[in-house]
């Protein structure tokens, strides 16, 4: 069975089953559910614990299905963890969490933690992690996405009794935060703990955050084109600093940006070739929140602006790479910057009829 994180809590209240599998990519995340489990089994008596960590390909898996039937002369309940960090359990280790998964059912003496990243399609859908969600319980951790980030904030700061003020300054404060931690979760966690720290309970005022805050964001260059297809400028222009301040190369940020335009472009042309627009979109990859941006922009894009975006884009394709171009700025953060910019304000042009 699959439990989303918010479901864990009160899953764990009606009592332990005895197979878990943690997957995903935020690790602030994966670790509060794996200690949550593990804080509900010492409360039921499984009292040793033995990790194993899947290294590659030539893991010894014997050591971990032996641990399952063995129990030492002072506990009578155990933990067994298996970490694969590569999500690629190999054709051995396959087969052992399938015979693992299987055992799972009937065995009330150990608890199976496995910990596994963020797996694509085809891992989900394979053998051996079917058998484990099929017989345990599976649990993906999300990462928090910028949009859902302040809500997420302030839950966190419901749980030590803080809260922001209400109406328009709170969601300023909570903006304001969200911008200062994104994209690094596990310092936006350590950033609400400072503020118990520093505060009592109670309201918290924008110059408190202000003042507590720091600016730990972590930019992703792939969340660029969330930014820029969303038309946020603001958020543009402090993803691009953060980049280049990060020392991200120039080129995957261009590519990015540029891929963005062309792909508008091939869209725009397979429409007016008489292809409706989610055949246009399935043709050419685009789906899920790529997909609901696309639909929101492309009725404001013409041919001539997406002529004079391709134009530019090859003119930054120079830049980044050493050559000077009239008019245009010779640093390549600057012409990036500008380029970006362009297609914000593109992306937010009033929709063409």
């Amino acid at each position: 069975m699959q439990l989303a994180a918010a479901q864990l809590e009160a899953h764990l209240q009606k009592g332990l089953k005895a197979l878990y599998v943690i997957h995903g990519d935020e690790p602030l995340l994966a670790q509060e559910a794996a200690d949550a489990i593990r804080a509900a089994a010492r409360l039921q008596g499984y009292t040793e614990r033995s990790s194993y960590t899947v290294a590659g390909a030539h893991f010894d898996w014997s050591a971990v299905l032996a641990a399952g039937g063995s129990l030492s002369l002072f506990a009578e309940r155990q933990i067994v963890e298996i970490r694969v960090p590569s999500g690629k359990p190999g054709k051995d280790g396959s087969a052992a969490l399938q015979q693992i998964a299987e055992a799972a059912a009937g065995n009330d003496s150990t608890l199976t933690l496995v910990l596994l990243p963020r797996l694509d399609k085809a891992t989900r859908t394979g053998a051996w992690f079917a058998a484990l969600e099929n017989h345990g319980v599976s649990l993906p951790v999300e990462t928090i996405e910028r949009a859902a980030l302040p809500q997420w904030i302030a839950q966190r700061l419901a749980r030590q009794a803080q809260r922001v003020k209400g109406g328009e300054e709170g969601q300023r404060t909570l903006q304001f935060f969200a911008d200062r931690v994104e994209g690094n979760l596990l310092a936006a966690h350590q950033e609400i703990q400072k503020l118990a720290l520093l505060y009592p309970a109670g309201e918290l005022g924008w110059e408190q955050v202000e003042a507590a805050v720091n600016n730990v964001a972590r930019y992703d260059v792939f969340k660029l084109s969330e930014a820029v297809l969303g038309g946020n400028p603001q958020r543009v222009a402090r993803m691009l600093d953060g980049l280049q301040a990060e020392g991200e190369a120039e080129v995957l940020v261009h590519y990015t940006l540029a891929e963005d335009i062309r792909a508008l472009k091939r869209v725009k042309d397979a429409m007016s070739a008489g292809r409706p627009l989610p055949m246009a979109l399935r043709e050419n990859r685009i789906w899920g929140p790529r997909e609901r941006a696309f639909e929101r922009v492309l009725p404001r894009l013409d041919e001539r602006a997406l002529a004079r975006l391709l134009r530019a884009a090859h003119v930054v394709d120079g830049i980044v790479k050493g050559l000077k171009q009239p008019d245009w700025p010779a640093s390549g953060w600057q012409a990036l910057q500008r380029l970006a910019l362009m297609l914000c304000r593109a992306c937010t042009a009033p929709a063409r009829g």
